[in-house]
């Protein structure tokens, strides 16, 4: 018995390197608890059941051209969308179009465990979709009910009280908006042994007071909250929609909003109905009712809200003509003033491999950068045998590659040399510095006039010098956690092991502290190189601009547009919250708005 278990053994582990590989596993146990998911969202429906018929019939295919108006037509089923349109269904009756599918059945989406794989499918079913800034950087952008809460990191903290003070928001409302979200899908995280010991590195290094668990964005360490619970199963802003009016919300899923559609015989272009595509390639036609206060209403986020204006004839006019779209108004911000911000990040090696973590600790500094980190994913059998890609959270943190070199062929090499290099090298996890106000802005222009191709976006990195100044500021600070009293004891790695891992790192590209911190001019080099996106790119409809301050169009009737692209600067250290925050705030406004105290809310 004995020999034929040892005969098993080397096969068990292939078989299970490769189940790791195609989640086969988490699949299943997914597919098991999601069953279920279509009798507790019985509004969600895929978009080729749509009907322009009438509301008892909204689901047939019976092809009737007798129009059904809807109160409020939301493009994009993300972050802000989702939580508005829960809102809005409550009083009105609310199409959600969302061109990606429902995130409860796919564990790359619902397991923590499978955060870095998701963000790197390439799959025609993937949550997120790449795209690659011209400036090199590799970034993503959601395809699935819930938006970037279905792919990010999951940490959650609040918009400080001068961001909210900076917007013109009522400072009550929101106070009352954030607890709504806080109920639903939020969780006090258990802290993971390495984001214990970056909070002790933050508070020995000086970035105090020392503020515990809270939401709030305040100076010094913290913890903050968490989307995924404590099996490190994510909640999403799609779970929000459980609080809508199942009579009044409709969702549709791949519905891929093809523009926006106007009467322009008045003196202002007025929106009237929503063109879009669904799963097998028919068209269909969403019109808006005629009932005044009715409204079209763009969530697309930063990339997708921009690229949908200027597909409906809503930007610079040249830019449009250029591509034969039909100009319903000439403005020249639409897709300009767009931000990232730049994140760099250390690889600290343990002597031993780490407990997988993302985002739990936090230390908001007075410098203009933030500190975070995750471990664990890098160093694991299934991140070492399995092709993830550059745009997955493991590879683009280890790679020490400049964003100009990042071609297919350097990401192919980095592929194969990262299978020979010996797993030691991945042993240990990541410290990040943010910038938290960058004050370099690019811009977005269409490469077609086709909704699927991905605009070309330009972000500028680091062209203001305060940007590239804040990042040596920050990466010395990085320097000082890693030489701190408690995180040189958490990591145990002796000079000998360092030296050793160093040498290995060259094959992996693994970004350690370099060299010679004293050296600014060498640590602005290094920034450069080695900068890439934690996805909180915002800007392109900005406020003033391109949407009023109560987010409408301006000069356009019955359009307006929520979310991140009216960002001037990223709320908080990550603006998660206050984007779920700010489509359950702009829903009950508009609400009161129309219904005054009968609103109830």
């Amino acid at each position: 018995m004995a020999a034929v278990i040892g005969a098993l053994v080397p096969v068990i582990v292939k078989l299970s390197l490769l189940l790791l590989c195609l989640n086969i596993n988490s699949s299943l146990i997914q597919a098991r608890k999601w069953e279920s998911w279509k009798d507790k969202y019985p509004f969600i429906k895929p978009s080729s059941s749509f009907s322009s018929s009438s509301p008892s019939n909204a689901w047939s295919s019976s092809g009737s051209n007798e129009a059904y108006d809807y109160d409020y037509i939301i493009v994009g089923g993300g972050t802000a969308g989702c939580p508005l349109a829960a809102t809005l269904s409550q009083k009105f009756s609310v199409l959600l179009l969302e061109r990606g599918g429902v995130p409860f059945d796919n564990a790359n989406v619902t397991l923590m465990q499978n955060f870095h794989i998701s963000l790197a499918d390439t799959s025609p079913t993937s949550a997120s979709q790449i795209f690659v800034s011209t400036d090199g950087v590799f970034n993503v952008r959601a395809k699935v009910l819930g938006g970037g809460t279905s792919i990010n990191a999951g940490f959650y903290s609040r918009a400080s009280e001068s961001y909210i003070k900076k917007v013109g928001w009522d400072s009550k409302l929101v106070s009352e908006s954030f607890p709504w979200i806080e109920k639903q899908i939020v969780h006090r995280p258990i802290l993971a042994p390495w984001q214990k010991a970056v909070r002790d590195g933050l508070l020995e290094v000086g970035i105090s007071p020392f503020n515990g668990f809270t939401y709030d964005h305040i100076y010094g360490t913290k913890s903050g909250g968490t989307i995924f619970d404590r099996f490190g199963r994510r909640k999403t802003a799609a779970e929000l929609l459980t609080s809508g009016n199942p009579e009044k919300l409709h969702v549709l899923v791949h519905a891929t909003v093809q523009k926006i559609e106007f009467d322009t015989s008045g003196k202002k272009p007025r929106a009237v109905a929503v063109v879009f595509e669904d799963e097998k390639g028919n068209q269909h036609k969403a019109f808006l009712s005629k009932t005044k206060g009715s409204e079209i209403i763009v969530s697309s986020g930063a990339i997708g809200s921009p690229q949908i204006l200027l597909l409906s004839g809503i930007g610079p006019k040249a830019e449009l003509e250029k591509l034969n779209i039909s100009v319903v108004l000439d403005n020249k911000f639409v897709g300009k003033g767009m931000s990232d911000n730049p994140l760099n990040t250390i690889f600290v090696p343990t002597n031993r491999p780490v407990q997988q973590s993302l985002i739990q600790t936090v230390g908001i500094t007075k410098m203009g950068v933030y500190i975070e980190a995750s471990s664990g994913y890098g160093e694991s059998e299934e991140s070492i045998q399995c092709d993830h890609g550059i745009a997955s959270a493991e590879i683009g943190q280890l790679s020490a590659i400049p964003p100009k070199q990042r071609t297919h062929e350097a990401i192919e090499a980095h592929k194969r040399n990262k299978k020979n290099v010996p797993r030691e090298v991945f042993r240990g996890g990541f410290i990040l510095e943010k910038i938290a106000t960058p004050l370099s802005t690019g811009h977005l222009s269409l490469k077609s006039n086709k909704i699927d191709d991905s605009p070309s976006v330009t972000f500028n990195y680091f062209s203001h010098p305060r940007d590239l100044m804040q990042c040596v500021d920050g990466i010395r600070i990085v320097e000082k956690i890693v030489k701190s009293k408690h995180f040189t004891n958490f990591a145990q790695c002796d000079k000998e092991t360092l030296d050793k891992l160093l040498n290995m790192s060259v094959q992996a590209n693994i970004n350690l502290i370099p060299k010679h911190t004293n050296d600014t001019e060498s640590l602005e080099q290094f920034c450069k190189d080695t900068v890439i996106t934690i996805w909180h790119y915002h800007g392109g409809c900005h406020v003033g601009k391109v949407v009023s301050p109560d987010y409408r169009v301006i000069n356009v009737k019955r359009l307006r547009v929520i979310d991140g692209s009216t960002f001037t600067e990223s709320p908080g250290t990550n603006p998660q919250a206050t984007v779920m925050m700010m489509g359950r705030y702009i829903g009950v406004k508009i609400l009161r708005e129309r219904l005054g105290r009968a609103a109830g809310l």
